[in-house]
């Protein structure tokens, strides 16, 4: 069999079916607007993929007066779904869409210690089945969000205390393996910033500070996260937070502050408790004042190296940043020609990381369709209307 190149055609379909998933529901003169295409080839490709399942008629669209209503263009649920899973030390959260994002179900659990990585695979391929028992079509694709360092999508590295077990690959492997799709692994840090940018798009350049379990960092340029060629890029924990032999991670994670508080005289076992602590405590103010300084030198460090337009900090310790913000931006001004805007993102328990992660999903999976769709014609070339294997 010999192959041949997409043709016009091909891409023309592919143009379409990039709008139709990313945009929908529009209508086909919205579509023509956004494809550039003519009239005559934006019908042609719409007939083409209603054939392959990815468009159908949705409802109408009013008009006043005289004129024709148009109807809707959408895509249908049966085309498949994805899933984002938020896969926390204290919660995982499992939200379940449809290819254009629309919420199917959603589910948040307290995350279950296991002894080893296979119960925990078995555990949690089993929340992502029980919650997607409802979704229509084949599942796409799963991206899971961990605290952790995460490199090519599968192997983790210095994750959250405790979920040390799950350093390596073998997580990955178990999960890929019970669900029989294609899963991807990330950082909570990297999902959380994906929502960032999903929710204000005139942000292009920015770093985000997941404070939580433990501290991870992520950043994006022109919208593009950034991702290192080794595990030591993002590792921004193991750098010194300007507080003794203290490093970032150890004032900027729950477990490090918490610590810190105790040996101040703070008796709490859990970090929140800092809220509940008269603001006159002599350990509180020195563990804030520890806090303060770490908070400042991490933005300072991106600030001087990667020049944001914005800095965001989520996670469990948001509270405290928003206490501390307002002497880091003094401080800042002191030492900085331009101070980036810095500011705290109030997160929805297990589902605003696991709705970043269903982001990443989606621009997997819109690109894997286009890929699939070019590659049908070299696959078959005897086949004037090519229908992918989608």
């Amino acid at each position: 069999m010999s192959s041949i190149n997409p043709t016009p055609r091909d891409y023309n379909k592919a143009r379409v079916l990039d709008v139709v998933l990313s945009r929908a529901p529009l209508t086909r003169n919205k579509l023509i607007e956004l494809t550039g295409l003519s009239k005559a080839t934006v019908s042609r490709a719409v007939e083409d993929l209603r054939s392959d399942g990815f468009v159908v008629d949705g409802g109408v669209d009013a008009v006043a007066g005289r004129g024709r209503p148009s109807t809707y263009l959408d895509v249908p649920q049966t085309a498949g779904h994805v899933v984002g899973v938020s896969f926390g030390a204290l919660t995982t959260g499992v939200l379940v869409t449809d290819l254009r994002g629309r919420e199917i179900e959603s589910v948040v659990a307290p995350t279950v210690e296991h002894p080893d990585i296979p119960a925990a695979g078995r555990w949690l391929a089993d929340l992502i089945a029980r919650t997607r028992a409802s979704a229509r079509g084949p599942l796409r694709q799963i991206v899971v969000a961990l605290p952790a360092h995460v490199r090519d999508g599968a192997e983790v590295f210095r994750p959250a205390d405790p979920m040390t077990i799950f350093s390596g690959s073998g997580l990955h492997a178990v999960v890929e393996e019970l669900v029989d799709a294609p899963v991807t692994f990330d950082s909570d840090a990297n999902a959380s910033l994906l929502q960032v940018l999903t929710d204000d798009p005139s942000i292009h350049n920015a770093a985000l500070f997941s404070v939580s379990s433990t501290l991870n960092f992520a950043t994006c340029t022109d919208r593009e996260l950034a991702r290192g060629r080794t595990p030591a890029f993002g590792d921004i924990g193991s750098l010194s937070s300007g507080i003794h032999d203290r490093t970032l991670n150890g004032l900027l994670s729950t477990a490090g502050l918490a610590e810190f508080a105790r040996e101040h005289g703070l008796d709490t076992e859990r970090v929140e408790d800092l809220s509940r602590t008269s603001s006159d405590h002599r350990a509180r103010a020195e563990t804030l004042e520890a806090f303060t300084t770490a908070v400042t030198t991490a933005v300072r460090i991106v600030a001087v190296t990667l020049d944001p337009e914005a800095v965001y900090f989520v996670g469990r310790l948001r509270p405290l940043v928003d206490e501390v913000l307002p002497e880091v931006r003094k401080r800042l001004e002191h030492s900085l020609p331009a101070v980036p805007r810095i500011t705290t993102v109030s997160q929805v328990l297990g589902l605003s990381v696991a709705s970043g992660a269903v982001h990443a999903c989606l621009a997997m999976t819109h690109s894997r369709l286009r890929d699939a769709l070019l590659k049908a014609r070299a696959q078959d070339p005897t086949k004037d209307q090519v229908a992918p294997a989608f």
